[in-house]
């Protein structure tokens, strides 16, 4: 583990802290779940950014033309 010193306003302090208590978890856990979901979340975009640029309309198009045009089962319809 890393120990992380930050400055943040105090607004989202109070609100981080009031979450906290209301997850019965720690202040840190808090912090250390938040930041994680953060990253992990612009990976992600990152990673899909990455693959559109390899992606071909062309390639989706001829995908998409292989799908039959039939109506949907009935317990598939919305």
């Amino acid at each position: 583990m890393k120990t992380m010193q930050a400055e943040i306003p105090e607004a989202v302090f109070r609100q981080a802290v009031q979450t906290a208590e209301r997850e019965h978890i720690s202040f840190d856990q808090l912090v250390a779940i938040a930041l994680a979901s953060q990253v992990a979340a612009w990976s992600t975009r990152e990673t899909m950014e990455e693959r559109a640029k390899r992606g071909s309309w062309e390639k989706f198009e001829a995908v998409l033309a292989k799908v039959p045009d039939v109506e949907p089962e009935p317990y598939d319809k919305l």
